[in-house]
């Protein structure tokens, strides 16, 4: 899809976290398919990095960034209008904002690493979600989309905190889907809540870096991003408050 009468051409979609590896292809994607992305991440280096390398490659292609503190609800609410005002709508979320912590045992789990994960993975998704709540709603295609591991669900001695938080995340996430069905009422839901279910990402700096490794059950950054595409491309009853398996089902 090319922006030529797509699910997603003329759609304005806000990405969070957009500056690593997963933000970058989803930068990159969302551009290539007709959308106007607003990019936002903490890291303003990086960010620009990001938001430059997706209109070098898709010319003609809108692509802001806005360095935003998204533990911050003000200003994150700040950046959600602003995006709204500046292009008259906003279509979609995706949250990409992301971290891990782990431990070799449960009984070694240090529980600064859920001070640390509870915001990254909890707090900004909250933040996003109430931010951009209307905007969505207000939207025909509106869509909310956030990444979330396997291991949520079947958490592993060693990454107590790290399941706990995306286990958390994704509850949150289902509850702006109900919010969401609610809303449509018996003609279904306008917008949706979607959440993509990886094991874990790769991308091409950790190859390079493990050249050996196999990666088994890893979801590449950029079939990430064509996923993320894809929410668009499905109507909202069939996505909203739906876990979309990217890996095999633990």
């Amino acid at each position: 899809m090319d922006g030529n009468g797509g699910a997603l051409d003329g759609a304005v979609v806000a990405v969070a976290g957009a500056a690593g590896p997963a933000g970058r292809a989803a930068l990159l994607r969302l551009a290539e398919a007709g959308a106007t992305v607003a990019a936002a991440d903490a890291d303003p280096g990086r960010l620009a990095e990001a938001v430059d390398a997706a209109r070098y490659a898709h010319g003609g292609a809108t692509v802001t960034g806005d360095t935003v503190d998204l533990l911050d609800p003000a200003a994150t609410r700040e950046w959600a209008e602003r995006v709204e005002k500046d292009f008259g709508h906003v279509d979609g979320l995706v949250h990409l904002v992301g971290g891990w912590r782990g431990s070799a045992s449960f009984a070694q789990t240090d529980l600064a690493d859920w001070d640390l994960l509870e915001k990254l993975l909890i707090r900004t998704a909250q933040n996003t979600s109430l931010a951009f709540h209307g905007g969505l709603g207000r939207s025909p295609r509106g869509r909310y989309v956030l990444v979330s591991a396997a291991g949520a669900g079947k958490p592993t001695a060693g990454n107590a905190a790290y399941a706990a938080a995306k286990a958390a995340a994704e509850a949150w996430t289902l509850a702006l889907a109900d919010d969401f069905r609610k809303a449509g009422g018996e003609a279904g839901p306008r917008a949706a809540a979607a959440i993509l279910v990886v094991k874990a990402l790769v991308h091409d700096a950790m190859r390079a870096e493990r050249p050996k490794a196999k990666f088994a059950g890893f979801t590449d950054v950029h079939d990430l991003a064509e996923a993320i595409a894809g929410v668009w491309e499905r109507p909202a009853r069939e996505v909203n408050g739906h876990r979309l398996w990217l890996t095999e089902k633990p």
